[in-house]
């Protein structure tokens, strides 16, 4: 087994570790990211109810959550790369699945078994990233391995929608998948013959700092938890703001995607940043103009709505780059892969449990009382923060 770890770890330069990382960070995204325009197809073609149809989003998106601590685990065991690379290959293999499936039951079945594969995806790739590049690019990488998936999410539903509306849902599937099958195939097969000539480059692990280490991660999943809460809540909600100015649908979608191109923009700046002005400054400043710009979307006249969305995804975005760089400060590289996986599920969980509970919250008060609540747990990120540059200076991670 240490012969197949090495072959894998050791295959790729540093060079070249960010590249393979970031593009097939772009497939997997792109992977999962097409379902969207195509459920209406494939709705209409098994006959599928609303409640149907958000079960087999939910189950294609929740499986390739649910298990990121123990594929870390398991990443740590037999090589990052080898499982980040067979995970990949197992979600695009699975799509080729589930574009033969002929009912809903054994769509929803394969759509389950395709989701597991990405769980490897986000604690394993940020391990590989942040256990390779120097110190010094740290955060530019891991805002360029970010913006890689945003990209994906973009390539995903468009090459999805144009095949869809030719050939049908199950050719987009088939054509999406196979070329991430294909693509992850080289990868491997380039890995392997490499390793032969160049042998394995082991790298000595950063040892446990203790208490201050151990404190400072613990922040880092609470200031992480709260940015995901506010991520959830507020694409979720932002809409109906937006019908209360007088919106229409036309007009609210156009400004969703300027929020998610100046989200793009934002995790790959903010990584740049955070390398030339530090990772704290960087949290501190995208927090706060991520609060001023849903306190001013909440108030704010419909004129003033496309500027302030691009400043509000911008900064709603940027921030999570920053919070990926802390974690590898608060994790010895041994453990990152398993780290990583704590962090990433910790995001999910309050990415999707924060929109529920505000929505309690909106109908108990009105929208404009749950944006404020929003702003205001959005700043408690702030005093999290100075812990965290405590805990950096007494373990001596930057």
């Amino acid at each position: 087994m240490q012969r197949v770890r090495a072959r894998v770890s050791g295959a790729l330069s540093d060079s070249s570790v960010l590249v393979t990382t970031s593009v097939v960070h772009l497939t997997n995204d792109a992977c999962f990211s097409l379902l969207y325009p195509l459920l209406p197809f494939i709705a209409a073609d098994l006959g599928l109810s609303y409640t149907e149809t958000g079960m087999l989003k939910a189950g294609f998106s929740g499986a390739s959550s649910i298990f990121q601590v123990p594929v870390g685990i398991v990443g740590a065991r037999y090589g990052e790369m080898l499982i980040l690379l067979l995970g990949n290959l197992w979600v695009g293999l699975g799509l080729v699945g589930m574009a033969l499936t002929g009912s809903f039951l054994f769509l929803l079945g394969a759509a389950l078994l395709t989701g597991i594969g990405g769980n490897a995806q986000h604690p394993l790739g940020s391990a590989i990233v942040a256990n390779h590049v120097k110190r010094e690019q740290l955060a530019t990488s891991m805002g360029t391995l970010n913006f890689s998936g945003d990209l994906g999410k973009l390539v995903g539903p468009f090459v999805a929608g144009i095949v869809a509306v030719q050939f049908g849902w199950r050719a987009a599937f088939a054509v999406v998948g196979l070329a991430t099958a294909l693509y992850t195939l080289w990868v491997l097969m380039r890995q392997r013959s490499a390793a032969r000539r160049a042998g394995y480059r082991s790298r000595t692990p950063i040892e446990d700092d203790g208490t201050p280490i151990r404190r400072g991660f613990s922040f880092v999943l609470l200031a992480g938890s709260l940015d995901n809460a506010t991520r959830g809540a507020a694409l979720t909600f932002l809409p109906f703001v937006l019908v209360d100015k007088g919106l229409d649908a036309a007009a609210i979608s156009a400004l969703f995607g300027l929020i998610f191109a100046a989200g793009a923009a934002g995790k790959f700046a903010c990584g740049w940043l955070s390398d030339r002005r530090g990772i704290i400054a960087v949290i501190v400043v995208t927090e706060a103009v991520t609060a001023g710009a849903l306190l001013a979307l909440a108030f704010s006249p419909a004129w003033a709505v496309i500027p302030l969305v691009l400043v509000f995804g911008f900064a709603l975005n940027g921030t999570s780059s920053a919070l990926a760089v802390a974690v590898t400060q608060f994790v010895p590289a041994a453990r990152r892969a398993r780290g990583f996986g704590i962090y990433f599920t910790a995001a999910l969980i309050s990415s999707a449990a924060a929109p529920l509970l505000y929505g309690v919250l909106a109908d108990a008060t009105s929208i404009t009382t749950t944006f404020i609540t929003m702003t205001v747990l959005t700043l408690a990120v702030l005093p999290a923060i100075v812990p965290i540059r405590r805990a950096l200076i007494l373990g001596n991670a930057l």
